[in-house]
């Protein structure tokens, strides 16, 4: 059985000018320390395709897999975080909201410091560079408080304009801020529809694979003082079912 720790960070580096620090900036050096730790740890990062294989039951990953993801599209991702990526030979996701690329985070306006976020080029250039830009859906809106018809809307339409402007296949969704809308069936249709293989949360724990329920992935909340290494050691060492009886 396959543990896998998907890892969710949204910002590399400090805030902009004028900005402030939260818990969601994740230091330049303190990212490339976690990054390092994957491996160091014993864990393999995997790519996109490996996941979608394995999802799949085509083939099977490493015992200790790691899957390195981003919300939001924030432009710290092309400059200080690809760099630590590219030197560790790590692949990653970014989870973008297509009505925000080449703006702001205006939909955190009230708890969140101003951010760029990368325009189309500039995804064009972290997809040359093999990161693999998948959805966030538009608005960036909690899927909770979304009807069922704007919640279609969000996961058909950022799937089009992203597979429109980029060139590549759309596979994964993120939701925004991690709501699924308590996991209402309506939302997995959705997402069936469209054509996507698997969509995911935020916070929780590595898990295990075969999944239930591709459609419900949670990923680790990565933030400044997460010690990577030993959340690693503990989903290493905690017993499996079969381990448990």
């Amino acid at each position: 059985m396959t543990r896998l720790a998907i890892l969710g960070y949204h910002k590399v580096g400090p805030p902009a000018p004028g900005g402030w620090e939260t818990w969601y900036y994740v230091p330049e050096t303190v990212f490339a320390d976690q990054i390092a730790a994957i491996r160091e740890s014993g864990w393999v990062p995997i790519d996109v395709a490996a996941l979608l294989r394995a999802l799949s039951g085509r083939q099977s990953l490493p015992e200790r897999a790691a899957l390195v993801t981003f919300d939001d599209g924030y432009r710290s991702m092309l400059e200080l975080a690809l760099p630590v990526l590219q030197r560790h030979e790590c692949s990653a996701v970014l989870f973008v909201p297509t009505a925000f690329v080449g703006r702001t985070n205006e939909f955190d306006r009230d708890d969140e410091p101003e951010e760029r976020i990368c325009d189309w080029s500039e995804l064009a250039e972290l997809a040359r560079a093999g990161v693999s830009i998948q959805s966030h859906g538009v608005s960036h809106r909690t899927f909770s408080e979304l009807s069922g018809a704007d919640r279609r809307r969000e996961i058909a339409s950022s799937k089009s304009e992203l597979e429109s402007k980029l060139g590549a296949r759309i596979d994964l969704f993120a939701y925004p801020y991690g709501d699924d809308a308590g996991g209402d069936p309506d939302v997995r249709a959705a997402l069936l529809e469209s054509g996507y293989h698997a969509a995911f949360g935020y916070g929780g724990d590595p898990l295990r694979l075969p999944t239930e329920d591709p459609y419900r992935l949670e990923r680790v909340a990565m933030g400044a003082d997460t010690d990577l290494r030993a959340l690693l050691r503990v989903a290493e060492n905690r017993a499996t079912p079969a381990q448990a009886q």
